[in-house]
């Protein structure tokens, strides 16, 4: 699917932001894991937490979805050996917090995706599962992935070497699942979803600061099943929307229920540091994640550098921050961000090349890209290659906000993993974005 998006001068409007893609697809396994009926509201309908719930129903689960609300039913027998090889999709997320599950769960398994997801690295969480008394093994470190029965170690502790939510969550799962004690050492904090649900859940998981990060212990208590889980909107969503009522010329946008877990909303202090007007109201606590609607207006923005601790914060939000940074005033440089070589595709490169496109002065490095923005509105070559990568396609389309004669983008089918409704967010806030 090839889109096309026309220059908008002005966008106004109120919209309600999509679901939480991580939070849809934790809710999911650790709904499993309680195994007690329970109902999931605002849950994503897009293909990666579809994915992780028919990877789950292959397994024993008994999930059902409707629209924006998911029904878990109790299971009578244990988990199950699936009957085929279980396919992910495009989800990275899924496939490496389906291994932590699986591995616990004394089954084979076969995990397989679409060919971005066999692309990407699984020896993070592999290697570390494998420590700790799984048997998994990967095709050159890459999908298929293939589990057999192991026997999960009490006590294990690790110590991550990058910063990956999902690597931290992963090792989390297997021990819930197996009834262990596990400590996750990160040195960076990164996103805490997995430990906010626990508690949610009134698991016994403790983050406390160590050095520069946080160490993770949980320890087995035996979860209580609440009836009801509220994902709340995602925040790497409303990431595009934030950017697009920054950089268009005329603005007045609201985006309503916006996740804004500290882990993850690094992005607001960034862009206001950068110029921007965004006011953050009605907050409060849903489903022990924070949530608030966010008030965005049109915004003379000005290049700054970022690196450092920030960058897992960040980093699912880095190419539309490479959008804004386009529109700034100045030089915007962006360092310490090298794991976006190992995303859906490679990030700085995808990055670099639609800069190309739309005639931005830049520099790529091995782990960052400096960008010499303007003001100035911009003239688009013929199309744009999105890399089958759906934050590169979203990115890009939203630049046309400031261009001379539109955007056209190659293959976005990979925006319904992530926002499966762009389209119809983008026009109701007033920007033309079809297919051609």
């Amino acid at each position: 699917m090839n889109l096309f998006a026309k220059p908008s001068a002005s966008i106004f409007g109120e919209v309600i932001c999509p679901g939480d893609k991580s939070i849809s697809q934790r809710a999911v396994i650790l709904g499993s894991i309680l195994n007690e009926d329970i109902a999931i509201e605002g849950f994503l309908n897009g293909e990666d937490p579809i994915s992780t719930a028919n990877a789950l129903n292959a397994i024993g689960s008994s999930i059902s979805i409707n629209g924006t609300s998911v029904i878990i039913e109790k299971r009578n027998t244990p988990f199950k050996k699936p009957e085929t090889e279980v396919d992910l999709g495009n989800s990275g997320t899924g496939m490496r917090l389906m291994m932590g599950l699986i591995s616990s769960l004394n089954i084979e398994a076969t995990l397989v995706g679409d060919e971005s997801l066999t692309k990407r690295p699984m020896l993070r969480i592999a290697n570390p599962l494998n420590e700790m008394g799984a048997s998994i093994a990967c095709n050159e470190g890459k999908p298929p992935v293939k589990i057999s029965p192991g026997k999960i170690l009490d006590n294990y502790t690790y110590e991550m070497p990058i910063a990956s939510a999902q690597v931290k969550s992963g090792i989390i799962l297997s021990a819930l699942a197996a009834n262990k004690n596990v400590t996750v050492i990160e040195k960076h904090p990164t996103r805490n979803h997995t430990e906010r649900m626990i508690s949610y859940f009134q698991g016994n998981i403790e983050s406390i600061p160590y050095k520069a990060g946080n160490k993770i212990s949980y320890t087995p208590s035996g979860l209580i099943a609440s009836k009801s889980y509220e994902v709340v909107g995602d925040f790497s969503s409303a990431a595009f929307l934030i950017v697009a009522g920054l950089i268009a010329k005329e603005s007045n946008i609201v985006i309503k229920n916006v996740g804004l877990n500290p882990t993850r909303c690094g992005l607001i202090d960034v862009l206001k540091s950068m110029g921007g007007f965004i006011e953050i109201k009605n907050q409060k606590l849903t489903s022990n994640e924070e949530v608030g609607d966010i008030y965005v207006r049109s915004s003379s923005l000005r290049g700054i550098s970022i690196s450092g601790d920030v960058i897992p914060n960040i980093i699912d939000e880095i190419p539309i921050l490479s959008i804004a940074a386009a529109f700034a005033d100045g030089e915007t440089s962006i360092s310490d961000a090298e794991e976006l070589r190992v995303k859906e595709s490679d990030r700085l490169q995808a990055i670099s090349d639609g800069l190309a496109k739309i005639n931005v002065n830049h520099e790529l490095f091995k782990d960052g890209i400096k960008i010499a923005g303007s003001s100035k509105d911009i003239e688009v070559s013929p199309e744009i290659d999105s890399h089958g990568d759906h934050r590169i396609a979203m990115s890009f389309l939203i630049a046309s906000l400031r261009s001379t004669n539109g955007i056209f983008v190659k293959d976005c089918k990979n925006i319904f993993t992530s926002f499966p409704y762009f389209i119809d967010v983008m026009k109701t806030l007033g920007i033309d974005v079809h297919e051609r």
